[in-house]
């Protein structure tokens, strides 16, 4: 040690019994390292967990709303089936009909024969009706391609224009489904 740190080590004792305000020796600090930032994750780097989850997520919201389309496909193709299986079964009866209105408008001497058929006619209306079939086409009535099939038609002024003057078959609907259009003769 050199004379000059000896008298300034024995300088600060006794200036501290004196009263007097200490001279502290500051050390150099040891340079201070460059602190790094807190590590912040690229937002360029998408986690691959949830790349994954994602992913799986969006096939499972797919797969629910394909079922969801399945389950009211299967639904609408029964009602469906239903309906068409029921219009088939009133279609093979419309021959029933057709032969009961022919009966009824043939001229009988037997009564009880008349009778007899026009209840078996009320009773078939009665069950064709109780399905929710609709019978269409009278006389009289707006010609409608969407429901009838004009196979005749007739030129006369006292008539008006697109009416029905003659039914040769009765139309039938089933709801919105025509089951038979009604075979017509139109006038104008």
């Amino acid at each position: 040690m050199s004379k000059k740190e000896k008298e300034k080590k024995q300088s600060v004792p006794e200036a501290k019994e004196a009263g007097a305000p200490a001279v502290e020796e500051k050390t150099p600090e040891p340079p201070k390292e460059p602190q790094e930032a807190p590590e912040v994750q690229e937002a360029s780097k998408p986690d691959p967990w949830e790349e994954k989850y994602k992913a799986l997520y969006d096939s499972h919201l797919r797969l629910a709303a394909e079922y969801d389309n399945f389950r009211k496909r299967s639904r609408k193709e029964q009602d469906q089936s239903y309906t068409n299986g029921k219009a088939d079964a009133i279609l093979k009866l419309l021959p029933i009909y057709d032969n009961l209105e022919r009966a009824l408008n043939q001229p009988t001497q037997d009564a009880a024969y008349k009778k007899g058929v026009e209840l078996t006619m009320a009773e078939l209306v009665k069950i064709l009706t109780g399905l929710g079939v609709e019978i269409f086409g009278k006389p009289g009535d707006a010609f409608d391609p969407q429901l009838h099939n004009a196979v005749m038609h007739l030129e006369d002024e006292a008539l008006g224009q697109n009416e029905i003057v003659q039914v040769f078959q009765k139309g039938f609907k089933l709801g919105d489904k025509i089951v038979r259009f009604a075979m017509v003769q139109v006038a104008n």
